[in-house]
């Protein structure tokens, strides 16, 4: 007898609901034997990332703070990752975003509320769009590979950022701190009570709605989902694909964009070096747990928030907050690495059957 795989024609829909639930239980045991290895108790580990991280008022707000901008570039990379357009630069559409919108308190302070925060999410996302855009243009006119370009963005727009604060928006009263001045009354996002939660937290479960019905119902979805598994198809039923690469990469970089928007307005209250912990390098790994599903894509960026939030609580009991980027690296390994369950099945075939195939 001898082990083949075979492509599932028709998969599985429990096998695909259960391998991932049983690759992060993996992906826990894993780290769990490297912490054992330096003498740590995994599971008291463990329990205390998850109790601070839900368990208490102040944890869970911080939790969902982390949800917002993270579920948001994963919904912006998954427009593209749809298409199979390879966007790597959610990070720097971030980065551009939160330095469009910031344009606007500064040059305008007097503006009304209603008024400014309508404006600086125009243009948040516009600034995210265009930066993917530029990357966009240039796979369409010279076949330039956006993975490539859109990661050499990141660095662009993140420094970019940094000459500003360090320069021309540097606030003259920071004690020449690398900081904006900070943003009127009138451009910060409403919180919920004394919390840091903000009503960014809509703008999150519009989106993965708006998307959600898109991706399932409309003609656009229909095409973006064509293209990404064949292109010659669709290039064959007319559909213009340089048109859908570029709209899919600036609405992929205004998602992004906007996720920055929501950052400066809604916690820091002014531009300044480091906004982003890499959330739009986070996102990708959201994006493709959740299988680019846009409402799975908030569920995957709450896990990766409450083990973010909570490799800040562990720093307590003497360990790295880098133990919450090792399980989150983890999770994503097993879990891609588990997708040939789900995409080929494993067949046992006598040796003269293989012969003849």
């Amino acid at each position: 007898m001898k082990i083949r795989l075979e492509k599932s024609l028709a998969p599985n829909r429990t096998s695909q609901t259960a391998v991932p639930v049983i690759a992060v239980l993996l992906a826990l045991v894993f780290c769990g034997l490297f912490l054992a290895a330096t003498g740590r108790n995994p599971f008291e580990v463990y329990g205390a990332m998850f109790s601070g991280a839900l368990g208490s008022e102040y944890g869970i707000s911080e939790t969902i703070v982390k949800t917002i901008p993270l579920a948001l570039c994963g919904l912006g990379v998954a427009v593209a990752f749809r298409m199979q357009i390879w966007n790597i630069g959610a990070e720097g559409q971030f980065y551009m975003g939160a330095c469009f919108a910031t344009w606007l308190p500064l040059s305008f302070p007097e503006l009304p509320f209603s008024a400014m925060i309508p404006l600086m999410m125009l243009l948040a996302a516009v600034g995210g769009g265009f930066w993917g855009l530029v990357a966009g243009w240039f796979k369409t006119k010279w076949q330039v590979s956006e993975t490539i370009t859109t990661l050499m963005m990141n660095y662009i727009a993140i420094l970019w950022v940094n000459y500003l604060v360090y320069g021309a928006w540097r606030d003259p009263q920071g004690l020449n701190f690398p900081l904006t001045a900070p943003f009127p009354e009138a451009a910060m996002l409403p919180a919920f009570g004394t919390l840091r939660v903000h009503y960014g937290i809509f703008a999150v479960l519009l989106l993965a709605g708006v998307l959600w019905l898109m991706f399932k119902s409309s003609k656009w979805g229909y095409e973006t989902l064509v293209i990404g598994s064949n292109p010659s198809a669709a290039r064959y039923a007319g559909i213009d694909i340089r048109k859908n690469v570029l709209m899919v990469m600036f609405i992929s970089g205004a998602i992004s964009g906007l996720a920055g928007m929501v950052e400066v307005s809604g916690i820091v209250g002014r531009l300044q070096p480091g906004i982003s912990p890499g959330y739009g390098y986070t996102a990708i790994s959201v994006a493709w747990l959740a299988r680019l599903h846009p409402l799975a894509i908030v569920m995957v960026a709450f896990l990766f928030a409450i083990i973010h939030v909570g490799g800040f609580m562990i720093q307590t009991m003497g360990i790295p907050s880098a133990a919450a980027t090792m399980l989150q690296g983890a999770i994503l390994f097993f879990v891609v690495g588990s997708e040939i369950l789900t995409r080929y099945e494993i067949k046992l075939k006598a040796k003269e059957e293989v012969q003849n195939d």
